[in-house]
Formats: C-alpha cells, sequence, structure tokens
C-alpha cells in the first residue's frame, strides 16, 4: 500500500507533552467494530469481560541518550542507543554519525568511554563500552531517558521523566523507548481490574528506537522494520491459548505487546514460547492469530504504529477514529490519552 494512504492532519497542540495526573484519568476512546464512545481508563474494568485477559511488556527503560565528544577532536555526538547486542556491546542511532570512523572513542561524561566498533547498513554504530563496570551502571551515571523526539524537541527532559517514562510492570532492563500503553496503569486499576475479574499477563519486548524512526519509502512493501528481542515463556503461552480456547478475549496492552504475541503464533493460531528478534510489520490484509484486541495510545501519521492499528480496524475506521479524537481534544502520542480496540467480529 502507499505509506501516504496513512497520512492524516495533526494539530500541534494535540501532542501531549506531560501525562495527566492520576495516570488512569486519561481519556480512553473505546471503539468496537466501526462504533466509538468516548470514556477515560478508569472504565476500563466495565468494558472488558469477566476472564478476559491484558497482556502487558515488563520491559524497563533504560537511561539510553548519551551526549559526548569524539576523543582527538571537538565533534559533538548525540547517540541514541537501539539494541543490546551483548554484555559489553550495542547498537546506536547516531547524531553526527559521519564525523566517526572504526576504532574512534566517544567520552560521554562521567568516565564512560565507548569505541566505534563497526557502522551498519543502515546508518547505526556498534559501539563497544569501555571498562569493567555493568553497561547499566555506566548509563545511569551518563544517560538521559530517551524521550521521543516529538516531546524533546519541545521541552527539556527533566528528573520527572524517569518515573513519568516508566510503567508500574517495569522490571527488565533493556528498552530504550517505554511500553506507553501501560503509562495509564495504576495501582488502584489493578486492583478494580482483579474485582471485575479480568485477568492479567506479562511477556518481555525490548523496545528499540527504530519505533520512532520514520518511514521513508513510498510503498509499504519497500519499508524495513528493525528488529527487537522478546521472550514468552511457556506457561504464558499455554495460558494465553487456554483464555481463548474458553471463548475468552486475550487483549494487548500496547502495539509491542501485540507484535510479540503475533511473532509467537502460528497459522492455527495457537501461541508458543517464543525467544529472539522479531521485526514483523503488520499492515492492513494481515491475519491477526494471537490476540483479540489492542489498548494503544494514538499515533504519529504514517507510522508503521498507524499501519498496524490499521490492519486491526480498517483504514477507513481508524481515520474516523482519529478525526473524532482530534475533534474532541484528545492527547496524542507516548504522554496521552488511550484506545480500545476490538474488531466487530472475531479474529480467528
Amino acid at each position: 500500500m502507499r505509506v501516504d494512504e496513512f497520512d492524516f492532519d495533526l494539530p500541534q497542540e494535540r501532542i501531549a507533552l506531560r501525562p495527566v495526573r492520576p495516570r488512569d484519568a486519561a481519556k480512553m476512546l473505546h471503539v468496537q467494530g466501526s462504533s466509538m464512545t468516548d470514556a477515560t481508563v478508569r472504565d476500563l474494568p466495565r468494558l472488558l469481560n469477566p476472564g478476559d485477559c491484558l497482556v502487558f511488556n515488563d520491559t524497563r527503560v533504560i537511561p539510553a541518550q548519551l551526549e559526548g565528544v569524539k576523543l582527538g577532536s571537538q565533534a559533538r555526538i548525540g547517540a541514541t542507543l537501539h539494541k543490546r547486542i551483548d554484555l559489553r556491546r550495542w547498537q546506536a542511532f547516531v547524531r553526527n554519525a559521519k564525523r566517526l570512523r572504526e576504532g574512534d572513542v566517544v567520552h560521554f561524561g562521567a568516565g564512560v568511554m565507548t569505541g566505534v566498533e563497526s557502522k551498519a547498513e543502515d546508518g547505526s554504530i556498534v559501539f563497544a563500552f569501555q571498562g569493567d563496570e555493568p553497561v547499566e551502571i555506566l548509563l545511569e551515571r551518563a544517560g538521559t531517558m530517551p524521550l521521543p523526539p516529538y516531546i524533546a524537541s519541545k521541552r527539556e527532559i527533566d528528573e520527572a521523566d524517569r518515573e513519568d517514562y516508566q510503567t508500574r510492570f517495569a522490571q527488565k532492563d533493556g528498552a530504550v523507548a517505554a511500553p506507553t500503553a501501560s503509562l495509564h496503569f495504576t495501582d488502584r486499576l489493578m486492583a478494580e481490574l482483579g474485582e471485575a475479574g479480568i485477568e492479567h499477563a506479562m511477556l518481555t519486548l525490548h523496545v528499540g528506537a527504530g519505533t520512532f524512526l520514520p518511514v521513508k519509502a513510498d510503498d509499504t512493501n519497500d519499508h524495513q522494520m528493525h528488529a527487537e528481542w522478546g521472550r514468552i515463556d511457556a506457561e504464558t503461552a499455554d495460558r494465553l491459548n487456554a483464555i481463548r480456547a474458553r471463548g475468552n478475549r486475550v487483549i494487548a496492552v500496547g502495539t509491542t505487546v501485540l507484535r510479540l504475541i503475533e511473532s509467537a503464533a502460528g497459522d492455527d493460531n495457537i501461541i508458543r514460547p517464543f525467544e529472539g528478534d522479531t521485526s514483523i510489520f503488520i499492515t492492513p490484509g494481515y491475519r491477526f492469530k494471537g490476540i483479540d484486541g489492542l489498548m494503544t495510545n494514538f499515533h504519529l501519521p504514517r507510522s508503521t504504529l498507524f499501519m498496524l492499528v490499521s490492519a486491526l480496524m480498517g483504514l477507513d475506521v481508524m481515520k474516523a477514529v482519529y478525526a473524532h479524537a482530534i475533534a474532541n481534544e484528545y492527547r496524542f502520542y507516548s504522554y496521552g490519552d488511550s484506545s480500545l480496540l476490538l474488531p466487530g467480529d472475531t479474529i480467528s
């Protein structure tokens, strides 16, 4: 499909620069088939059925934004770590990358030094962190939270973002972007969901900075997704299969959860254990195999995530949904409001 089919006009004032407080007070547009109802995240317990299961991503965002200089010159280097390769090497998207060559050393401050090991075909750079300290400790010392460019370009990253840009489920270090659909959940909301008989499960997908990259191709067939590492254990896979087999729904909380479940599901609609990289790219025409609905924030025009929700609900429906959201002053993107997307028919 042509990428410009997924374009729409978004007023800049609709982009949320801070989350609402409390988090579960955010608006939520409930979409069932092609019908829309304005709600809030706090309404979620009454919008789902007892026995349905919300699936969350327990990845934890690391302070993966680094600013430094190339040793031996005054060249300023900005890096956003994208994907871990091993204990000391990370792939990164780099500002001013043309100034770097293999063998160069970059000082990111606070005693954090990296060597330039190689350049990838996509323009990213493989950094090897020097020394013996765990890279996580080095990042806590020198890094900042990697807020999306549509927020970071409008205000300074500050201490509040260290908490605001982390979900209550965050346990496993490795993401450089938050699974933002989960930012709306509070202890109070989780208790109310439990009282309503709504279950929850966890998986892990370490979100990479590639999630923010624009689609530069004119046709979706020509776009290359960046890989991200994820894991669904056997117990979780079996449980999700059992939930669907008894007639309840598996609702992905966020596109990261949806993409990992769909990577693990076979053509027989069975979810299997999964561990490894996924670069799944979901566009209209895709047949969903492992999920029955999605809770997600509002996404960028022409983005792979808007393509994904259009595959789930239909492009015409999602254009109407986004037009409604804009007209009714919903807040967009990572710190914005939510939507609950439930196809009119059973997906499988």
